[in-house]
């Protein structure tokens, strides 16, 4: 959990004065791991749950303050957007039924959030970006009004000086500027810990992003944002961009982004990777402090060493180094960024068992695995994981192999070994573990994600199949089998029975367009081709400028001149409108009323959809 009361670094003295406190929490580190003042055991694992606040009709509600003030619980926290919360479970001792322990502990959370948010007409859900989050979501004006989200969107938005640029490729295309951080709110995790020996913490961190990629593919659970059909875990490629301030690099001598893998494996000791992230990346948020980290230590204290937390708390490597004082005791850890909510709270504590088991059954021939392996192969696998999910090629040992053999061949059984090692009981190991195993020979959450969106489009249009995805979502959490077991959704799945129908539920989104200098010729070319009797004539930046229809340019049909006349001549200029919000049976009434059988659809001037007779 990140420290919400922050500043930005604007004055030269707090910046050299945070520098300060920031190198000092270096050296009080180096003094604690010197005098073995770093706990080393027992080890502790412990995770963190985002979830997604939405309304009867299942898109985002602005509730998020509200249950969290109702809840009245500190293992509850905020995050960016404002229908987004966040539990922090406590950690529990790496032994025996911890995993259960720590499920049973989880359900208790959601199902107190679960009670409370219902109160507030919304219900909960868990996906690593929820279907139906359309752009009006994650503007500004939706995020979390306190002033830790307003100081980190104002420093970077600062630092970039122009809007963020998404471009993600995969089956379907998004390009999209945005002009906030908060695209970060489309995406929700289930981010898990693993307390770490500090004498060997550089080798076991390389290890973790080792197998970073096989862990991710049996997890990936984010297909779908806006309505299109990316990455298996488009999380990843969405992160990552968003929280990007590398356009102005030169100013802060980055050459990586803040949301990374990294460059190379880590190597020396642990507070190298602490002083590699200080030379990279510069702060640009600061917190009061109270004592001298150093001094604390020579006082017979343990410090919090809250500067280096907080600069900490700025990069989202996939696998974070993280400090931190449970029970008076310092510890280190490695923090799982690169897991998603969902599909079920099951599925979330497999993901855990199977990620712990792997990191602690590591056999001997991995050992300094970074003198064995090249870290591009590394790199590569995570990012083919994110992009393909289980049918992703790795290539692992020198040799290519598949993400269904690799899992089920090796990973698993080095799984079980290391959860026996550290003394999981055999019922917590052999539950979660086959949770795993049948989702590797049936499905994970993307594919389930994929396969029910296609064929819900079969049936509807693009927002109502990304509203009934994220409904069955929720139906099937409810009932908490894991995703597995989950039938793929068919073409004709019923409609929501209390859904209010607007005209985002019904318009078209495959809209063919003329320019205005374009001539009638192709005009009616384009229509006949296409058997569409309407012709919206847009700019390059969709802007509508006016309309065509058969009647307007059948009369060309059969004369020369068509070559010659162009659209600005016969289009009309004052067209009748609507936005998507729009009720239909209100669209229908205008189109009546006004003897049209077009309705063009805007956003902010722009033309996103039609909707015609036909469509009624």
């Amino acid at each position: 959990m990140g420290y919400l009361d922050v500043s930005n670094l604007s004055k030269k003295k707090d910046r050299s004065n945070y520098i300060h406190h920031l190198l000092n929490d270096i050296r009080a580190l180096e003094m604690m791991i010197e005098r073995n003042l770093i706990e080393e055991s027992p080890i502790r694992i412990g995770a963190e749950q985002e979830f997604c606040l939405v309304d009867e009709q299942y898109e985002p509600t602005s509730s998020s303050l509200d249950v969290l003030k109702d809840l009245n619980d500190p293992h509850f926290t905020t995050e960016i957007g404002n229908f987004i919360l966040e539990v922090n479970l406590d950690p529990i001792i790496l032994n025996d039924r911890c995993f259960s322990s720590l499920h049973k502990q989880l359900k208790s959370a959601m199902q107190k959030a679960k009670t409370v948010a219902k109160a507030h007409q919304s219900k909960i859900v868990l996906a690593g970006i929820m279907p139906s989050i359309i752009l009006e979501n994650i503007s500004l004006d939706k995020m979390t009004p306190m002033k830790r989200y307003e100081v980190l969107n104002e420093a970077i938005t600062k630092t970039r000086r122009e809007d963020f640029n998404i471009h993600i490729k995969g089956v379907d295309e998004l390009n999209l500027l945005h002009d906030s951080v908060m695209l970060e709110g489309c995406n929700t995790s289930f981010q898990m810990h693993l307390q770490v020996n500090p004498h060997n913490f550089v080798d076991t961190y390389n290890w973790a992003q080792a197998i970073a990629g096989p862990v991710l593919s049996a997890c990936t659970n984010s297909p779908i944002l806006f309505g299109k059909e990316l990455w298996s875990e488009t999380r990843i490629a969405l992160f990552t961009q968003s929280i990007d301030t590398r356009t102005n690099s030169y100013v802060l001598n980055e050459n990586q982004s803040r949301v990374s893998f990294g460059m190379d494996w880590q190597r020396g000791t642990i507070t190298d990777i602490f002083k590699n992230n200080i030379s990279r990346f510069r702060s640009f948020l600061t917190t009061a402090y109270i004592k001298d980290s150093v001094d604390m230590i020579h006082n017979g204290e343990i410090p919090k060493l809250k500067a280096l937390n907080l600069h900490n708390g700025t990069i989202y490597p996939w696998n974070r180094v993280c400090y931190g004082v449970y029970n008076d005791n310092p510890h280190l850890r490695i923090e799982n960024r690169y897991i998603p909510s969902g599909p079920t709270l099951v599925d979330e504590i497999a993901n855990l068992a199977f990620w712990v088991g792997v990191m602690t059954g590591k056999p001997k021939k991995y050992n300094d695995i970074h003198k064995i392996w090249d870290f591009k192969d590394v790199k590569n696998n995570f990012f083919n994981a994110a992009r393909y999910g289980m049918a992703t090629q790795f290539y692992w040992n020198g040799k290519y192999i598949s993400s269904h053999d690799l899992i089920l061949d090796e990973l698993l059984p080095m799984a079980y070994k290391g959860l026996y090692s550290v003394g999981i009981s055999p019922e917590d190991a052999e539950f979660y573990l086959k949770v795993i195993k049948d989702r590797v020979k049936s499905h994970n959450g993307s594919e389930w994600g994929i396969r029910s969106y296609r064929n819900l489009l079969k049936t509807y249009k693009r927002y109502e199949a990304m509203q009934l995805l994220t409904y069955h979502i929720y139906q099937k959490q409810q009932k908490g089998y894991p995703v597995s077991t989950w039938e793929v959704l068919k073409p004709n799945t019923s409609k929501l029975l209390k859904s209010k129908q607007t005209v985002k539920h019904i318009m078209n989104t495959d809209i063919f367009s003329v320019d205005k200098k374009d001539s009638i010729e192709l005009v009616l070319n384009i229509m006949k081709w296409k058997n569409i009797h309407h012709m919206p004539v847009t700019d390059n930046t969709k802007k509508l400028l006016g309309i065509l229809s058969w009647k307007d340019v059948e009369g060309y049909l059969n004369k020369k001149e068509k070559e010659t006349i162009y659209v600005s001549k016969l289009m009309r200029k004052h067209v009748i409108v609507t936005d998507e919000h729009c009720l239909i049976e209100d669209a229908a009434k205008v189109m009546t009323d006004n003897n049209i059988s077009l309705l063009p659809v805007l956003r902010r001037g722009k033309l996103i959809g039609l909707i015609t007779t036909n469509d009624l």
